[in-house]
């Protein structure tokens, strides 16, 4: 079994999707094996995106993700981040398609509800940031 961070951005917890969220998820097939709510620091912000940290754009993308509480959880399944990276969507909501998280409930490319990990590193980079070490088979 693969696994895999989500995070249900502020957006997403402040408009109440976090039902909606993770019941797509679990109609999938998924298996939600950890789940928190909590608040993102500034330290944990600037770990998680790193690569994001000299661009122009993430001062705004900082303030948004430290906003308000976030739901980060571990999802478990074959090919867990394949299926969960179809399920949500492209990270522009005028480009995701219908039937996506992000295609269906995401308002902007900058408040888009939801992040999740995009590669099998990224997963255990993530993971181990969020959870502690996590590994992911």
């Amino acid at each position: 079994m693969e696994k895999t961070l989500v995070l249900i951005k502020p957006d997403g917890v402040s408009r109440g999707l976090v039902g909606e969220v993770l019941g797509r998820f679990e109609q999938k097939g998924l298996k939600i094996s950890e789940l928190k709510m909590m608040q993102m620091t500034d330290e944990l912000s600037d770990r998680h995106y790193a690569e994001h940290v000299d661009k122009p754009f993430y001062p705004r993308l900082k303030a948004f993700i430290l906003s308000g509480p976030i739901v980060a959880m571990v999802l478990e399944g074959d090919r867990a981040i394949e299926v969960v990276r179809r399920l949500v969507g492209d990270t522009d909501s005028a480009e995701a398609a219908p039937g996506t998280i992000r295609g269906d409930l995401s308002l902007s490319k900058g408040e888009n509800i939801i992040h999740a990990s995009d590669s099998s590193e990224s997963a255990q980079r993530e993971l181990a940031l969020f959870f502690g070490t996590k590994v992911v088979s």
